[in-house]
């Protein structure tokens, strides 16, 4: 099936759209874009140069990506993104690229809700749900199957891991441990992830080890590094949790 262009859209004709993408109205694709297949873009969206944008990918009105990069450092040069697949872009969100030659990276099946913002050189994973208003800053990783409740935020070069919950209004200064709740502001772990671990169809056995050892380490009167220490298991997350900790120690 053709692309399908608007004809209020501005396309540049050195942007590449493989089948079927559809360019809404008064929408802008600069040079060098490259759009994948099935992929849609509303009306106004305005995506930059040095952008690449995977397949089924449905981008809403006034989104913006590939900006430049609100950073001094930025050297003026084409910021690159690259979004991946099956994305949901809602109104109002704007990803900006890279600085010095880094690409700011978005995974697959993710849904940015209304006003989001990712910043220069961010990493966001895979089947995220990043909501309204919520602001990653320059250099974060966010994991995959992370939650954001709105108006929550990251300082640059935060870390979150995966399965994460970050709780509406929490601001993150520090990095946040895979599987956990935080909340707060400065926000601190609160619980076990347990609902979001479920809904991504963990195993019970393998929630049930993460509780425990979730306890000896959060719930104990230990130290941190003792009790980190105590925690044996071979269950994956549960070293995956204990690794996360123990180099933030």
């Amino acid at each position: 099936m053709a692309s399908r262009i608007h004809p209020s859209a501005i396309v540049d004709a050195r942007a590449e759209l493989d089948l079927g993408v559809e360019i809404g109205p008064y929408a802008i694709v600069e040079a060098g874009v490259r759009i994948g297949r099935g992929t849609r873009l509303l009306a106004h969206v305005v995506v930059h140069a040095g952008t690449e944008l995977g397949e089924d990918n449905v981008l809403h009105p006034f989104a913006v990506v590939g900006g430049a990069p609100q950073a001094k450092k930025h050297d003026g040069g084409a910021p690159r993104t690259c979004v991946g697949a099956g994305n949901v872009l809602r109104e109002h969100v704007t990803v900006h690229g890279g600085t010095a030659g880094r690409t700011t990276t978005i995974g697959s099946r993710n849904l940015l809700m209304v006003g989001a913002h990712v910043a220069h050189d961010a990493v966001v994973g895979s089947h995220c749900v990043i909501a309204n208003a919520v602001q990653l800053a320059g250099h974060t990783v966010v994991g995959d199957w992370v939650t954001f409740g709105g108006l929550a935020g990251l300082a640059q070069f935060v870390k979150v891991g995966e399965s994460a919950f970050v709780a509406a209004g929490a601001m993150c200064e520090r990095d946040v441990p895979p599987f956990v709740i935080v909340q707060g502001d400065r926000a601190r772990v609160r619980a076990l992830n347990v609902v979001g671990l479920r809904r991504r169809g963990v195993a019970e056995a393998s929630i049930a080890e993460l509780e425990r050892a979730f306890r000896a380490i959060f719930a104990g009167k230990r130290p941190r590094a003792e009790a980190l220490r105590g925690v044996t298991s071979e269950e994956p997350m549960v070293r995956a949790l204990v690794a996360a900790l123990a180099g933030a120690a």
